[in-house]
């Protein structure tokens, strides 16, 4: 999963990319249930949250030419079922939201150190390369050394851009002279991502928020795909590391608190609405 995957947000609203918005359903909504969905249906959701039925159905068409669906016919309707490759781009967030979340309180464990040297020719490779670093909480701490704060598996990073033999991976601790303030502060941009978290926390943090919203299967829609955007570049530093009242804490508990009120309506109103058939993953 790469940063292009999420939403955008700015100020105090929440202006989802259609993209982002057909991510967080499909995790919901779709993932390991082995259907397809008409595209009518999609129609129907993203209405709810803004999205036009001509955004929505080039969302679709796009997605499905990128190897995200794969499409089927029934009669004059058109159902999308996920491609091997999305599921695991959905599984990887959920993953990141559910499982691993924001909130790292190991401070002793060992740092993930990644160098590459990639040749002109292969800018592509690099900002793909870059861009998965960032999602998996990696920092650029100089030209061509990327640093993390945790032990990660660098091959699931790298999985699939043929650049084995211009990395290296070490996992190491850090040690004097070296201040871990410093290398954080170097690598990472903590008030940036800090600002992050309190804007959506604005949003979010409310007796109504998105009063804009016709139910909770939109606003749960909504709030996922925002915290997916706030979450995308942090690189879960260890509370130790920093400041008291570290907002991501009460962000991320608010996120559990909003899913435990909106998921079972949510769920309810999904499958009143949505024309499914079976449909398993293929490649």
């Amino acid at each position: 999963m790469t940063t292009d995957e999420f939403a955008e947000t700015e100020g105090s609203g929440i202006r989802p990319r259609p993209q982002s918005l057909m991510l967080s359903f499909l995790g919901n909504f779709v993932l390991g249930r082995d259907i397809g969905v008409f595209s009518g249906s999609f129609i129907d959701v993203f209405a709810r949250v803004g999205v036009s039925e001509h955004a929505a159905r080039s969302t679709l068409s796009r997605m499905a030419r990128r190897g995200h669906f794969h499409r089927q016919r029934h009669g004059r309707r058109v159902y999308y079922g996920l491609t091997r490759r999305c599921a695991e781009i959905l599984a990887d967030g959920e993953r990141r939201i559910w499982t691993t979340g924001v909130v790292n309180q190991d401070a002793d464990a060992p740092w993930t150190l990644l160098s590459f040297s990639l040749p002109e020719g292969r800018q592509r490779d690099r900002h793909d390369l870059r861009s998965r670093l960032s999602w998996a909480g990696f920092g650029p701490l100089q030209n061509g050394l990327w640093i993390a704060p945790s032990r990660l598996d660098a091959c699931q990073v790298i999985d699939g851009l043929g650049i084995d033999d211009n990395v290296r991976v070490f996992h190491a601790r850090p040690a004097a002279p070296t201040e871990v303030g410093r290398i954080i502060a170097d690598a990472f941009d903590l008030d940036d991502l800090a600002a992050r978290y309190r804007r959506f926390l604005e949003r979010w943090d409310t007796a109504t928020p998105v009063p804009e919203a016709p139910d909770d299967l939109a606003r749960l829609l909504l709030l996922l795909t925002d915290w997916l955007q706030t979450i995308r570049r942090d690189p879960r530093i260890p509370l130790a590391h920093l400041p008291d009242d570290w907002p991501a804490v009460r962000a991320q508990k608010l996120v559990h608190e909003l899913h435990g009120t909106y998921a079972v309506p949510a769920r309810a109103e999904a499958e009143r609405i949505l024309d499914t058939v079976p449909m398993p993953p293929t490649d």
